[in-house]
């Protein structure tokens, strides 16, 4: 889509702390990385980057002198005298700072009663001529929150929190929120786009640069589950029945993917025909986008630090082997949390003893890929991390969710109601 310039409104911004001040400010990180230009209308906070505008309007602050002593006369069910005067005051504000912007998003400024002159400001000028197109982002609904009703009265400006704002984008955090805002707006449900808060999972995670560019590669967050196996590729770590394995276990879990992270055995040239044997195998199982080898795109093995991300991001330890004299994938798997699978070995038994679900390396495939789908299904940390790397990476979030939402909202002309 072409290049926009998105306003960001709230009462404070980064690096002031807060749920949605923290939104807010990934929100701005992530249409900046998406090629737009960002401005943050604030009273409080700063400028992220240099690629982030910020704007200053103090009398958007919900703790500005003059807003807390009219909250307290709108608390008490009064408008004070001089409201409309500072709603004249935001409204120039708004209106000067929304000069040549294609889309304003409003944090919780519609929704809750902290700074009422800035919500009727808006209100009065959002359909003028020119002004950006108009989101409003719901994190909380002050008429459905019973800490608040006491500060809330029949009539404007209080009834702007609840009110339907024609032609303004509305968009919720939930599907409650949504179900909320449409019980409270009179909006059908459809009309309402819900859109969650998220975690750069990346980030969270740590993970080192290389290991970013092989999750991309192979599409590795979307896999459910991503059974690692770092080993290197040699007959005794009996390989074939991994991807054997891996087929059947697609039949319960289509997204299923395993990783093979080490390279060629260093000590047997017989080891090139193994792989080719393998290759052909992962080709005739229709397993070529989902049974990886890192040796395929380099042949020199991952660095630990980029082993130790692999394992925080798989859902599963499973070794195969034939032969093992010790296994140490079992001591870092128990440091990084991921359950595992491995075949019964006495090596392995002595290590995993009752926290480790064995299994015969002459198991038939299907028996075992039945055997891991119980193990997962009825792991709930595994069904918890596969739903936040699906549905809750920002990246994600942003791609499939908020672009479409902005190219929606630029598209319509304000103060008209039709498309550009």
């Amino acid at each position: 889509m072409r290049r926009l310039t998105v306003l960001l409104l709230h009462y404070s911004a980064p690096p002031i702390v807060g749920g949605v001040e923290s939104v807010l400010g990934r929100h701005a990180q992530l249409l900046v990385g998406a090629g737009h230009s960002v401005r943050i209308l604030a009273a409080r906070g700063d400028q992220p980057s240099p690629a982030v505008d910020f704007i200053r309007i103090p009398l958007a602050d919900s703790l500005h002198p003059d807003i807390l002593r009219m909250k307290r006369e709108l608390d008490a069910g009064r408008v004070p005298s001089d409201f409309r005067d500072l709603s004249d005051r935001l409204a120039a504000s708004l209106r000067a700072a929304a000069t040549g912007a294609d889309v304003l998003i409003a944090h919780n400024v519609c929704s809750l009663n902290k700074n009422l002159a800035l919500t009727d400001a808006l209100h009065r000028v959002y359909r003028e001529p020119g002004f950006p197109r108009l989101i409003l982002w719901h994190h909380d609904l002050a008429w459905c929150t019973p800490r608040y009703l006491p500060e809330l009265h029949p009539g404007r400006p209080w009834d702007l929190l609840r009110d339907p704002w024609p032609e303004a984008v509305h968009v919720t955090i939930s599907r409650l929120r949504r179900r909320e805002v449409s019980e409270l707006t009179g909006l059908a449900p459809e009309a309402v786009h819900t859109i969650p808060n998220g975690i750069p999972v990346e980030e969270f995670l740590k993970l080192d640069p290389q290991t970013i560019r092989i999750a991309e590669m192979h599409d590795l967050m979307q896999c459910d589950p991503l059974l690692l196996l770092p080993v290197r590729i040699t007959p005794r770590k009996n390989l074939e029945l991994a991807l054997q394995t891996l087929a059947h276990l697609k039949e319960d879990f289509p997204s299923a993917a395993l990783l093979v992270t080490g390279p060629l055995g260093a000590h047997n040239p017989e080891n090139v025909k193994y792989f080719e044997v393998l290759l052909r195998m992962r080709r005739r199982l229709g397993l070529d986008s989902c049974a990886h080898f890192l040796a395929e795109d380099n042949p020199q093995p991952p660095p630990d630090a980029v082993i130790a991300d692999l394992y925080r991001l798989a859902d599963a330890l499973f070794l195969t082997s034939r032969e093992e004299g010790f296994g140490i994938p079992l001591l870092e798997a128990g440091l990084a949390r991921c359950p595992i699978f491995c075949a019964d070995l006495p090596a392995l038994r002595e290590l995993g003893e009752e926290t480790v679900s064995f299994f015969s390396p002459d198991e038939s495939p299907s028996k075992l890929a039945g055997f891991i789908s119980a193990g997962l299904k009825c792991n709930p940390v595994h069904q918890m991390a596969v739903t936040v790397r699906r549905d809750f990476d920002w990246n994600r979030i942003y791609r499939e969710r908020i672009e479409p939402l902005l190219e929606f909202a630029a598209g319509f002309q304000a103060g008209s109601g039709v498309e550009k």
